[in-house]
């Protein structure tokens, strides 16, 4: 805890004070343009990732970046979209999964979760993607297995986000769009789920516009 105290100090006194008129902007609101949904890992740093100031992105963590489907019981998740949606009017959404994620080795595993019933609950809406894999999959080595786990999770929780009447409605209205990325935590790289190859595709920094997720459709390929 002094660690956090004293990195607490070191804002204050030292990055505050360059940036005292974008916090006295942000004390009176917010107005993102991004909603982030990625995993609750520790290594998983969106605004040091991807360069952005306080209020530029709206940031929702949980085990395995999960969103469960549209139901008639309230979650934390869709009530975090909803709002972001509705109130903030975010123009894209982001499901971001990563590289050597605990929550996914869990689904390789299940015995990992014996003795943790939440967790247990809570993976269940990332099943498909442990099905899919395991059925379309068969005799990859473990890393490759993970690694693609980790991917069909993603595209999963993007068919899940769609559910939500009030991302169905704004990709609808065409005020919002939705992607699905895997960053690699070892290399500082991105992956970018391409809907209109079926796969995913490492960023370059030539392209000039993001591929969509519009998933309505499985893996065509393995990931370039």
């Amino acid at each position: 805890m002094q660690h956090l105290i004293e990195g607490f100090e070191h804002f204050r006194h030292h990055v505050f004070p360059k940036q005292r008129e974008l916090f006295k902007r942000l004390a009176t609101g917010q107005s993102p343009g991004t909603m982030f949904i990625t995993c609750a890992d520790s290594r998983v740093m969106p605004e040091l990732m991807f360069n952005c100031q306080p209020g530029e992105l709206f940031v929702y963590r949980n085990v395995g970046n999960i969103v469960p489907p549209y139901a008639q019981h309230v979650s934390g998740v869709a009530a975090a979209i909803e709002y972001a949606i509705k109130v903030l009017q975010v123009r894209h959404i982001v499901i971001c999964g990563h590289s050597d994620c605990g929550a996914m080795k869990a689904l390789q595993k299940p015995e990992l979760m014996q003795d943790m019933p939440s967790v247990t609950a809570w993976m269940k809406h990332a099943d498909v993607a442990r099905h899919v894999v395991g059925q379309s999959c068969c005799g990859l080595p473990q890393d490759a297995e993970l690694a693609r786990l980790t991917r069909e999770n993603v595209v999963s929780q993007l068919e899940h986000l769609r559910t939500l009447p009030a991302v169905a409605a704004a990709l609808a209205r065409g005020e919002l769009r939705i992607h699905g990325w895997v960053y690699d935590i070892a290399h500082a790289e991105l992956h970018i789920f391409d809907a209109s190859r079926g796969c995913f595709v490492k960023f370059q920094q030539s392209q000039d516009e993001l591929p969509e997720a519009t998933p309505h459709f499985r893996f065509a390929a393995p990931a370039a």
